[in-house]
């Protein structure tokens, strides 16, 4: 019990996250009589919610470098314009509007990214003007109007799923790569582990680590599954986890990682040691600037439309999944798979509250009062870190 007290102690942002999340999925699962986790609802639920975290994962970049972005929605809705206009306007091949779409975001981002790392306005300020200019620019595009369809190739993008191996009504698919998963993380676990008692690191006992797997892997198997009884993977998921994986390695192995955690943490003394953190800043702006673009994209997939109205509001959303996973608004604290779990608590939430009926004002209200809560805890924490 001393183990389990200490380790809990010592990550209790992450466990404090994850707890909250199992809270809130069996609150809701209880209100809506399991409709919420029926196989067809955790469909709805990946399709509704992949772009938030698609832009949960770029913000949370930026939030450990002590930045703010307040404009990703309204980057989602020009990017969504541009794609509109030259898909049905012009008739671009559905490939290069992606990619031309793509170059955009990262145009976006180094705009915004110049003002704040070699300018230095505040980033508040800055995306702030942003949000506005491009919130205003995508009205001009699109002269007030929604612009639609989209060929029908592009909706793959956000409603599309892993073709089926086999027949049945089973997607034998979805099982086999959850298998695989299950093998890759049993295998990386202990390997990790083995790596640890070889250079003589403290680890936590072996049952702890087996109870930890065992219930990750029996969560994966069981998701995949309710996925397989409906249409399996779908496309989001797919993109979701590449950026998951992807974004996780650069953050925890790699020195640019260790660059936009140590320019959080303390600037100055990021400075001091060579830390080029004005370069830093700058490209995790531009980062930011093509994963909005790419949740743009998705959204206007979803929709099948490009409308002056797209965005709207997501980038609260986004921000308050990064802070609901455990980061901190001084910086220097935060992770990819925080945000993600912060993301899930957004998603299931709204979700939830609307399977149960809950009006749309009340559900603005909640989630600001969750976000209140998660922030008064990360200071709370830190206070008492302190004495």
């Amino acid at each position: 019990m001393q183990t389990l007290s200490n380790l809990f102690r010592n990550n209790i942002r992450e466990y404090g996250m994850i707890i909250a999340l199992v809270f809130i999925a069996g609150l809701f699962w209880i209100l809506t009589d399991g409709i919420s986790f029926s196989s067809l609802n955790l469909t709805n639920l990946i399709l509704q919610n992949g772009f938030i975290l698609v832009l949960a994962i770029g913000m949370v970049l930026v939030i450990i470098t002590g930045n703010i972005d307040l404009s990703v929605g309204s980057v989602v809705a020009i990017v969504g314009a541009i794609a509109g206009v030259l898909m049905i306007n012009h008739n671009v091949p559905v490939w290069l509007a992606i990619i031309l779409s793509l170059v955009v975001g990262a145009i976006i981002g180094i705009w915004q990214g110049f003002w704040i790392a070699y300018v230095g306005i505040p980033s508040f300020i800055v995306t702030l003007a942003s949000m506005l200019i491009f919130r205003g620019l995508t009205l001009y595009l699109l002269d007030g109007k929604s612009l639609a369809p989209f060929p029908e190739s592009f909706g793959m993008l956000s409603g599309g799923f892993l073709p089926s191996i086999g027949s049945g009504e089973l997607h034998l698919l979805t099982i086999l790569l959850s298998v695989i998963l299950s093998i890759i993380l049993i295998y990386m676990e202990f390997r990790n582990r083995k790596k640890q008692l070889t250079y003589s690191l403290e680890v936590s006992p072996l049952w702890l680590s087996v109870t930890k797997m065992a219930l990750l892997i029996a969560v994966i198997n069981w998701f995949a599954y309710q996925l397989a009884l409906n249409k399996g993977i779908p496309t989001v998921l797919i993109i979701v986890i590449i950026l998951i994986v992807v974004y996780t390695f650069v953050m925890k192995n790699t020195v640019m990682g260790r660059h936009v955690y140590a320019t959080g943490g303390n600037q100055k003394a990021a400075d001091l040691s060579g830390i080029k953190t004005r370069r830093v800043v700058f490209w995790v702006f531009v980062n930011n600037g093509v994963i909005a673009a790419l949740a743009g994209l998705m959204f206007a997939s979803r929709l099948n439309s490009a409308t002056p109205a797209a965005g709207n509001m997501l980038e609260l959303d986004a921000i308050a999944s990064v802070f609901i996973g455990g980061a901190s608004m001084a910086g220097g604290v935060g992770t990819v798979i925080g945000a993600i779990v912060g993301g899930l608590v957004m998603g299931i939430m709204n979700n939830g509250m609307s399977l149960i009926g809950v009006g749309i004002d009340w559900q603005q209200a909640i989630k600001g009062l969750v976000l209140l809560l998660a922030v008064g805890f990360d200071i709370y924490n830190k206070n008492r870190a302190g004495k």
